[in-house]
């Protein structure tokens, strides 16, 4: 059994670096959406796992939002911190703000909130330690993590509709 003690979120706090490469850019030379979403993904499950000591799925990503493009040749700083632990689940926010590396002026390009679960070896969910909570901050960002996770498993199948109209393509 692991430990399942509460964890501050400091303790699990994540801060990655990525120079944006004209690999990772669109015709607009600035970063690919995908490739940031996939940024986020790393640096969110990287976060969870300190949290947990656990491997970490995936559940869903939520909220997010692209304010501004990267440029080629600036850098991305992405910031991962759990906001709530719940049975075999976390929430965590990623932030990415970028950063013009001649200047050093940043500004906020990206923010998401995923959720991921916690896994053992069987593939079944596992208890995650509770989130040590010693700020306001931190007691509000928790609460609203509930009323989000509260809404998400009350939207249910019946909310998901559109992907009747998503027919199969020929040949794909």
């Amino acid at each position: 059994m692991h430990d399942l003690s509460p964890k501050s979120p400091r303790d699990s706090e994540v801060v990655m670096t990525q120079l944006i490469l004209p690999p990772d850019a669109n015709n607009l030379n600035a970063a690919f959406g995908g490739k940031v979403m996939q940024w986020i993904d790393i640096c969110g499950a990287v976060a969870a796992q300190r949290h947990c000591r656990q491997v970490v799925v995936t559940a869903s990503m939520d909220d997010l939002h692209f304010h501004a493009p990267i440029r080629v040749g600036w850098i991305a700083l992405l910031h991962a911190r759990v906001l709530a632990a719940f049975r075999t689940s976390l929430e965590v926010g990623v932030t990415v703000h970028a950063e013009n590396p001649l200047t050093g002026e940043r500004h906020l390009t990206t923010s998401a909130l995923l959720t991921f679960v916690a896994q053992g070896q069987d593939g079944k969910g596992v208890p995650v330690p509770p989130l040590l909570l010693e700020s306001d901050a931190e007691r509000q960002a928790f609460q609203e993590a509930e009323a989000r996770r509260a809404q998400r498993r009350g939207r249910g199948k019946e909310e998901q509709n559109w992907m009747k109209v998503m027919k199969p393509v020929a040949g794909a």
